[in-house]
């Protein structure tokens, strides 16, 4: 496999090292959100669910009007730089809100240069590459996101250790933020053909088959239950993880899929997306109904945290290069919107739900509500998406 590895186009590595050097920044900004809001904010797991619901429901938007344009325009650079460049001006300024309500703010501005590079992005890396690659090429993608959010927990550790106070740990998120950017504008696209779609400009599901059409339904019950991952380093805490240690534990979960994204999403090339699939939402859900018990174990949460990771790493490359796999040629890039907005949209209530569940009744209901909505959705993909063997066939007619 390293040798098919080395020779994917400069692009696709390209497009790896600015993910890597942009999650840097933000994932070791991730697992300290819930501190900083509830010990420097005073904001509870209500506000939390609000943040996180409205930042990532309006980037799903912008994911969906990137990516139409970008298929009407067939460039992808200029929303590349755009998203990294907001995003990276945005999460320093958390460094001086005075309210939670600022942080909305300032997280609808991250998310939203999230938004605006997400789709044209990744239709970017399905051009670049054969059918019989793309599972490969999303893994890699996904695994060196990942291998940017273990270094970035790690820097968070290590300021805690020194005792660099949580707002300036967030200025430090500069000095990546630059690097990404530096390296979109070294993106070159590639020639393109011209495709009867190329003069459409439309948002509609028209044009996409009814078996995309159905995986987005499925898709989007099961995003219902899979609310903000900070919920899950709340439980952490609350566990009696010690507070240093929690980017520790995140960042292991971020090792654990950055080890397993690429071999396991390159397995879907030949075997199929399916397995991966079902198998990987049947672990979330077993996941989220054991966090969710009493009296859990700091050795348990960390055990749960490992199974969690190899979730991450079965399906984060393997769904989209189903979506790939559906795409009509030409349409990519609008695929990929409908397919983040759908997810986006529902973190919204997910996490409103999850946050008022959690705080009102008790964590263990929140946690079972998302297994719950996980095993629907295990069951409708079966019954409803996969009953039609041309997908299949299809995500497997590259062996």
């Amino acid at each position: 496999m390293l040798k098919t590895l080395l020779a994917l186009p400069r692009t696709v590595w390209l497009l790896g090292l600015i993910s890597l050097v942009n999650d840097s920044a933000s994932e070791m900004l991730y697992p300290l959100m819930p501190l900083y809001l509830s010990s420097v904010l005073m904001a509870g797991p209500r506000a939390l669910g609000v943040i996180e619901g409205i930042a990532e429901a309006s980037s799903s938007f912008f994911k969906l009007v990137s990516g139409v344009i970008a298929d009407h325009t067939r460039k992808a650079k200029p929303w590349i730089v755009l998203g990294y460049t907001l995003a990276g001006i945005g999460r320093p300024l958390i460094a001086i809100a005075n309210s939670w309500l600022w942080v909305v703010v300032i997280r609808f501005t991250d998310r939203m240069g999230k938004g605006l590079r997400t789709s044209p992005r990744d239709a970017l890396l399905a051009e670049c590459v054969t059918e019989n690659q793309r599972g490969l090429t999303f893994g890699l993608h996904r695994s060196m996101d990942n291998a940017g959010a273990v270094i970035g927990p790690l820097l968070a550790a290590l300021f805690l250790s020194i005792g660099v106070p949580l707002k300036d740990i967030f200025l430090w998120a500069i000095v990546p933020a630059v690097i990404a950017v530096a390296l979109a504008l070294c993106i070159e696209e590639p020639q393109r053909e011209s495709t009867p779609q190329e003069n459409r400009f439309s948002w509609s599901l028209a044009g996409m088959p009814n078996q995309f059409k159905r995986y987005l339904v499925v898709v989007g019950i099961f995003a219902l239950g899979n609310s903000s991952d900070m919920f899950l380093l709340l439980r952490a805490r609350e566990a009696g993880v010690p507070q240093d240690q929690i980017p520790l534990l995140w960042a292991g979960i971020s090792l654990i899929t950055t080890l397993f994204g690429t071999p396991l999403s390159a397995l879907s090339d030949s075997f199929g997306r399916k397995r991966f699939i079902l198998s990987a939402w049947i672990a979330f859900a077993l996941f989220y109904i054991a966090m969710g018990l009493p009296g859990i174990s700091i050795f348990q949460i960390v055990g749960l945290f490992g199974v969690y990771g190899l979730f991450k790493a079965a399906t984060e490359g393997v769904e989209k290069a189903l979506v790939a796999d559906m795409a009509p040629k030409g349409l990519a890039g609008t695929a990929f919107g409908w397919f983040n907005l759908v997810t986006g949209l529902m973190l919204l209530p997910a996490s409103l739900i999850f946050g008022w569940v959690y705080e009102s009744i008790a964590p263990f209901y929140a946690f079972a509500f998302s297994g719950v909505c996980a095993l629907v959705a295990v069951l409708l993909m079966t019954a409803w998406v996969f009953n039609d063997r041309s997908i299949e066939a299809k995500a497997t007619s590259t062996r």
